[in-house]
Formats: C-alpha cells, structure tokens, sequence
C-alpha cells in the first residue's frame, strides 16, 4: 500500500475536532438557571440561605444581595480605595474578607498582601484585621467558626520558596475585638508540583476539600482527614484540570471547577476552558457528572461555584476565557434538581 494511501486512512480515523457555539450562553439558558446579578464574581450563601454575599470585581467592594427581595447591600463602600478580592459568610453571619489592604499591582496584592479582615454584619461597620496573611481562598465553615487556609513564601518568608502549608483556625470575637485562635498546620507541600489551596469542610468539619495546583496548567480535587491527616486524590482518574469548588451538604460530592469537557476541542489542560462539575468523592473519579454548558460558547466559562446548606440552590460566575481566575461577569442561581 502507497505511504499517501496510508495517511490517507490515518486522518480517517483521526477523532473530529469539535468546534465551540457563536454567540453567549446567556442567551440559552436552561429553565433552572436564572441572572441573580449582572456584574459581580465569588458568590456566597449566607448560613441561613437568605442572602448571597459577592464581590463587585477584584480588587473591590463586597456585597450582598437578599435572595426574597433581591436587594443588593454595599458591605464596605465606607473603605476608601477597597482592594478586596473574597467575603464570605461566618457561622454567626458576620463576613470573612480575603484582601490587601491597598492595592499596589495585581502579583503583589494578590499574593504578597493578601491577608484575612473580620467584617461585623452590622450596618456601617469596618473591616478588622485578623493578622493574618495567606494564599487564594479560605474554606468557611458554616456551622462553626472554624476557618481552613493555606500559606506559601510569598505571605510567610520562612516557608521554602515553592511550598505551602494547608492551616486550619478558629476565630474568635472577644472583647478587644475578633482574633485567630488555635491555628495548626494539617497538610504541607514542600515543592511547585502541588501548590496547595483550602476550600470546603465537611463531615462535621472533621473533613476539608482542597486544591493541588500542578505543574502544565494540571490541577486535582483531594480531600483530607483533619483528625488523621489521611488524604485522598479525588480527581485521580479524572486528569487535566480539576479544583474543586463548593460542598454539597450531603458531604459525599463536590462541585468541580473542571475543563473536562474541552477534550473534545482538542485542548490542553487550561483553568480557562472550565464548567461546573459535580464529583462524588469516593475516590474513583467515576461519577463526575457536568451541571454547566457555558463551555460550549466560544470565549465562556462557569466558574466559582458555591452549594446553599439545604442543598436546593448553587451559585456560580459567568466567566470569560481570557480573564484571569476569579473574574467575573455577573452571578447565576442553579436550581439543583
């Protein structure tokens, strides 16, 4: 057989490249999905489900909305120049604010300066200093004051340049003002293959998700037992890009930021081309069932997903390709069926 009638055949049995959809998917939405916001990224639900707390932009104010009324609240318009990046609720609902204190430039603020605010839910209050610098998000829990985060050179000197440390806390509201209390290191990364983010608690907040950030643009969802230190790769089966982002209340599955579907556009592993997952963490990575099709359109994602305590509700950021993480354009409420 001629070597042209050979690559002839070849290319015939090469898959077909999908290509993606024109046109937004804000104009196809699903019956269950609905605009809560149009402007706004890393959405919130307050402990009691009544409210959802986000952020105007990064480098920003925070905000919260009344999910019955839908009005919106500015929770720190009173902080000239606000360089915030997360609010998030606390089990008393008072707020968790991730942010610097100015905003010098976006490597800077976001990793050298980032530290953590106590924000009383009290009307015309200011945000306080907790003390503490750390990396990217916080896992919240919303039946204790209990807080996980994670910390790297950049915030602490003494930790190997590359290495991060996973630390859970407490905080407290005593009388000379809110602190951190019982900090303890659970988990550590001592190199650049596995840079180390907190995201959720669960199982009585005996339990906490996080995320691996690798090396080729690779990420992986895992879990850690806080009482043993066990870990476990729930993503491991998976492959590619995989950060898991907002606990189901049942604690058995995890929403996953997850660009799984982008296989079929014949890409390589990317926190751009991303959509909303859902994962059952028993380790095998099988059931991984996909709950957004923002992917599908050309120059869109969905990301930042977060799950309502009575499991009824997910919010989540419509996203652009191009942005960085954490930009958003306008918060979406999922209707979970």
């Amino acid at each position: 057989m001629r070597l042209h009638t050979l690559l002839a055949l070849a290319l015939l049995v090469q898959p077909a490249i999908a290509e993606r959809k024109p046109g937004s998917p804000l104009d196809h939405l699903p019956s269950n999905i609905k605009a809560l916001t149009h402007f706004g990224e890393r959405a919130d639900f307050s402990p009691d489900n009544q409210r959802v707390a986000f952020m105007a932009k990064s480098f920003g104010d925070a905000f919260v909305i009344d999910l019955k009324t839908r009005e919106i609240r500015c929770l720190t318009c009173n902080v000239p120049g606000a360089a915030f990046l997360r609010v998030m609720h606390l089990s008393n609902s008072d707020y968790l604010l991730i942010g610097a204190e100015r905003f010098e430039n976006i490597g800077i603020s976001r990793s050298r300066d980032n530290e953590l605010w106590y924000l009383s839910r009290k009307p015309g209050s200011k945000p306080v200093k907790l003390g503490q610098k750390m990396s990217e998000g916080a896992a919240i829990s919303k039946k204790s004051m209990k807080i996980g985060f994670s910390i790297g050179h950049a915030q602490d000197p003494s930790i190997a340049e590359g290495a991060t440390v996973l630390t859970v806390a407490e905080v407290a509201v005593e009388s000379s003002g809110p602190i951190l209390k019982n900090k303890r290191i659970v988990h550590q990364s001592p190199g650049r293959g596995c840079f180390l983010e907190a995201q959720d608690f669960f199982d009585n907040d005996r339990k906490m998700t996080f995320s691996c950030y690798e090396p080729e643009g690779k990420s992986s969802a895992l879990t850690i037992d806080l009482e043993t230190g066990t870990t476990v790769n729930q993503s491991a089966a998976i492959g590619f890009y995989n950060e898991a982002e907002g606990i189901f209340p049942d604690g058995l599955h995890t929403c996953v930021e997850s660009d799984n579907q982008s296989r079929v556009f014949g890409e390589p592993a990317s926190f751009r081309n991303i959509d909303v997952w859902k994962l059952r963490m028993d380790g095998t990575g099988k059931s991984f069932t996909r709950l957004t099709n923002f992917n599908d359109y050309d120059g869109w994602k969905a990301s930042n997903p977060v799950v309502s305590t009575d499991g009824r509700y997910m919010a989540f950021q419509v996203g652009r390709t191009g942005d960085e993480a954490g930009v958003g354009y306008g918060i979406m409420l999922y209707e979970l069926k």
